[in-house]
């Protein structure tokens, strides 16, 4: 297999198991949004909602993303060194017990052994969590929305950090299944995004869509602006009116966890379109 050109100091920390000096790192104080893949083969490794401060020296990670990264034991048999599963570069090593966060793991990354690719959204794109059932097939509907720049599937609105997809689908974490809605205002207004979700779903059903009902196909909006709460209480009052009891809940937008990516565009992997339902609520 054909891997990227390194320079010396990488081929040193990758090929050879070094490590950077504490504190040098690139990466180190990085905040911004985006995913870190391997820089020897490009594989995604983290995602950046994964990073945290640890006041260590090297950039640190609560979790990866499922079946990217390795643990192997260390040569020095005291502790845990961790790989890219594709390729086998080091990475770096990983901590347990730390009770740094609650997920109380800690993986210790060389900024050398990684690439970061940003969000590429335009600086005045906008955002929102919509919860209205399976995140596949909602995914791919607002995929094929003019406006729509970026989606993802996930899970937000609980109360147990770094949810796993078990612990979602059984209504142990209090998490919804939700589509994170990237769009150009300029292009769509988040009225007429807020309409295609009401359009999408029944909004009068508690704590359920169709036959699940613990909670993770529950209807509910989770903003960033004033102005997405307002239109959303508009909206939410205005079916009120016409005797839809809609349960939708509208909260501010909270953490975001990703879900596998095995899950991420579903249906256009597949190659199939799924059956979408539309309730004409507003013509």
């Amino acid at each position: 297999m054909k891997y990227n050109d390194l320079t010396p100091e990488e081929e040193y920390i990758i090929e050879r198991k070094g490590t950077e000096r504490p504190f040098t790192g690139k990466y180190l104080t990085n905040k911004a949004e985006g995913t870190y893949t391997c820089k020897r083969c490009d594989a995604p490794l983290y995602y950046s909602e994964h990073k945290f401060e640890s006041h260590c020296g090297w950039p640190s990670f609560d979790d990866e993303i499922p079946a990217a990264v390795k643990r192997v034991p260390d040569a020095d048999g005291r502790r845990v060194e961790i790989v890219c599963s594709n390729c086998d570069g080091h990475l770096g090593h990983v901590f347990t017990g730390e009770r740094f966060t609650l997920k109380n793991t800690r993986h210790c990354v060389n900024s050398l052994s990684m690439n970061f690719v940003p969000e590429k959204l335009p600086a005045l794109a906008e955002k929102v969590y919509f919860a209205c059932g399976c995140f596949w097939s909602k995914e791919y509907l607002f995929q094929e929305t003019e406006g729509v720049l970026m989606t993802r599937v996930g899970f937000s609105g609980g109360g147990t950090s770094f949810p796993t997809n078990v612990q979602v689908a059984f209504g142990k974490s209090g998490h919804a299944e939700v589509v994170e809605v990237a769009y150009d205002p300029k292009v769509i207004s988040f009225e007429a995004l807020a309409k295609l979700f009401f359009d999408s779903h029944n909004s009068t059903d508690v704590e359920r869509q169709g036959e699940n009902n613990n909670g993770k196909y529950r209807s509910a909006i989770f903003y960033f602006t004033d102005s997405q709460r307002d239109k959303a209480l508009q909206l939410k009052e205005y079916l009120r009116e016409k005797g839809y009891e809609t349960v939708t809940q509208i909260e501010q937008a909270q953490t975001f966890f990703p879900a596998a990516e095995k899950h991420q565009s579903y249906y256009k992997k597949k190659g199939e379109v799924p059956e979408l339902k539309s309730h004409h609520l507003f013509e």
